[in-house]
């Protein structure tokens, strides 16, 4: 079943979820996710360790062998970023929606969004799911038109905090050979958010 089937033909449907129903569907999607994440992480290892093998075995015949092990991994590696692509476009959906009806009530003090889903906004949401040049960043900005999200809203759930843009910073800086490791990168980006802090209080 894809992901409009679900959204619309399941006996509880997405557009039909309460809260509580809506917040298991998104956990169910990041276990989802991450298991993804993990995969390509690996293929990726594995295609290192065959580029190093090739780069020491002067055979043809067995660099070949090595070319096609390294292809196999490659493909595998691509489908599974496709795949990880929509579940991310499908967690964001299920996070929108249940933001939506956390607020609903306390929508008239701020946040402004539409609940509830016409069939006609389905089907757009399906096909931008599916579809692979639409990438997370702008599914979010798609979706949030079709939902009539606020741009508060959108500011408030995609910016990123002070800490987190100082991170940014920092791992721009790692592959830039400025900070060579992961203990050094924490270091310095708990230094910068002292000092940021220091700054502005």
């Amino acid at each position: 079943m894809n992901f409009f089937e679900w959204l619309t033909k399941k006996r509880k449907t997405l557009a039909t979820m309460n809260v509580a129903e809506l917040r298991a569907q998104e956990m169910m999607l990041e276990n989802e996710r991450n298991r993804m994440q993990a995969k390509v992480r690996k293929l990726a290892v594995g295609k290192q360790k065959i580029v190093e093998q090739g780069a020491k075995e002067k055979t043809p015949e067995m660099r070949r062998t090595f070319a096609q092990q390294y292809d196999l991994l490659h493909t595998e590696q691509m489908m599974v970023s496709r795949q990880l692509n929509i579940r991310g476009k499908e967690m964001l959906t299920v996070s929108r929606l249940r933001m939506l009806r956390e607020n609903a009530p306390t929508a008239a003090l701020g946040t402004t969004g539409r609940v509830t889903i016409r069939q006609a906004d389905l089907a757009t949401i399906a096909r931008l799911i599916e579809n692979d040049q639409i990438t997370t960043e702008m599914y979010q900005e798609r979706l949030n038109e079709i939902l009539e999200f606020g741009h508060e809203a959108d500011e408030a759930t995609a910016a990123l905090s002070p800490a987190g843009e100082e991170l940014m910073k920092v791992w721009n800086d790692m592959d830039a050979g400025l900070i060579k490791d992961t203990g050094a990168a924490f270091d310095e980006a708990e230094k910068r958010m002292r000092e940021r802090q220091a700054a502005e209080g």
